[in-house]
């Protein structure tokens, strides 16, 4: 990779989150304090008014442990991070360390990123992915101590070995990302595929042979361990997925969330509701990265398109039937749908007018979500 290219990553990454430690000191400070008031808030408050939501307890986890049985829906590895750094630090260091690890985190997604679109098209393209990635409406997320940023680096570091070939990595990142979201194990798909493509040398003799099929094992390995120990301290090896129901998540047809959605949107609730805006961000996601995978499946290689196309039908396939938003929380899954950012950046290069739009559009939206999560109101 060049020099320039990493340069220019690195101040892509510094500037977003400049940008976001200004609109949490400028959006706290001026919502939560009474006006003409000489009170201070100090430095740790604006810090932990990035511990909410899912944040909230990988961080909580990470500190004293899964709780309550409604815990084991967090899957362990990010929390597991978190704990081996800031046991070391003190009890005063887990929140810090769950934002740091998450910042850099984003930062090795977006080199791996980079240097898997560069190596499919051009520096442009790449450098227009990670824009888009970095400014992209919830991309907040990978600022806060979630684990979206590590999943993310490890599912392109895995796609970036399966691409050059090098299985028994690809093996062990996707271990490691099944042990990090439940998304993980589909990773076999696109793994399975790049086999396919890579047949006639890993057929070309029976040590190649076993060299590109036995790391496919270690992938469902990682949800086979966290399915052990979830049986181990609550009974259940399938306790991650049978608890969804806590949050009001349940077993459906695909598109019964995007037709409950729909419903919401257009008869249901009130205009101006905040379940019609709630609605209206999570449809416009799952609509335009729907989109994204039908543009890209002449565009990008066939393994990405099948990720897509396996995660959005993973996350429809279990919506919030209970609450208006079916599709909550999609807003912040489409961040692991990589591929949908390549196709973006492909059509952006192609259409200036979208590239404007788009850079019209996306910054102030992540301001204002970012502003809502920081003053916890509902976005997970």
């Amino acid at each position: 990779m060049k020099q320039a290219s990493i340069r220019n990553i690195i101040w892509l990454f510094l500037l977003t989150r400049l940008m976001l430690v200004i609109v949490t000191y400028f959006g706290y400070i001026l919502l939560t304090q009474p006006k003409f008031s000489s009170a201070p808030v100090d430095a740790a408050t604006l810090l932990t008014s990035w511990n909410h939501w899912d944040g909230a307890n990988y961080v909580r986890i990470a500190q004293y442990g899964y709780q309550t049985r409604f815990d084991v829906a967090f899957f362990p590895l990010f929390p597991l991070l978190i704990a081996l750094i800031a046991h070391v630090l003190g009890s005063w260091s887990y929140l810090i360390v769950g934002v740091l690890l998450s910042n850099a985190a984003l930062l090795g997604a977006l080199i791996v990123l980079y240097q898997i679109v560069v190596d499919a098209t051009d520096d442009r393209t790449a450098l227009r992915t990670v824009l888009y990635l970095c400014i992209f409406p919830t991309a907040f997320y990978f600022f806060a101590p979630y684990n979206e940023s590590l999943f993310l680096l490890l599912i392109t570091g895995s796609f970036l070995a399966m691409r050059r070939q090098r299985w028994v990595v690809a093996g062990i990142l996707g271990l490691l990302a099944a042990l990090t979201r439940s998304a993980g194990v589909l990773l076999i798909v696109p793994y399975l595929y790049e086999l396919w493509v890579a047949r006639e040398r890993v057929l070309a003799n029976r040590y190649a042979l076993l060299r590109g099929i036995l790391p496919l094992f270690l992938i469902p390995l990682g949800t086979l361990l966290y399915s052990v120990y979830c049986w181990h301290i609550r009974g259940d090896p399938l306790a991650f997925a049978t608890l969804q129901y806590h949050w009001g998540r349940h077993l459906s047809w695909p598109w019964q969330g995007i037709w409950h959605g729909l419903f919401n949107l257009f008869w249901n609730q009130p205009f101006g509701s905040s379940n019609e805006a709630h609605v209206l961000l999570d449809l416009s996601a799952t609509f335009g990265f729907l989109l994204l995978t039908i543009l890209g499946w002449r565009r990008l290689r066939g393994s990405y398109s099948l990720w897509m196309i396996m995660l959005l039908v993973y996350i429809l396939l279990s919506p919030s039937t209970d609450i208006p938003d079916a599709l909550q929380s999609n807003q912040r899954f489409v961040l692991e749908m990589f591929p949908g950012f390549i196709t973006l950046a492909i059509l952006g290069v192609q259409h200036p007018r979208l590239h404007q739009a788009l850079l019209m559009v996306f910054p102030p939206l992540l301001a204002t979500l970012s502003i809502l999560f920081i003053m916890n109101r509902w976005l997970v």
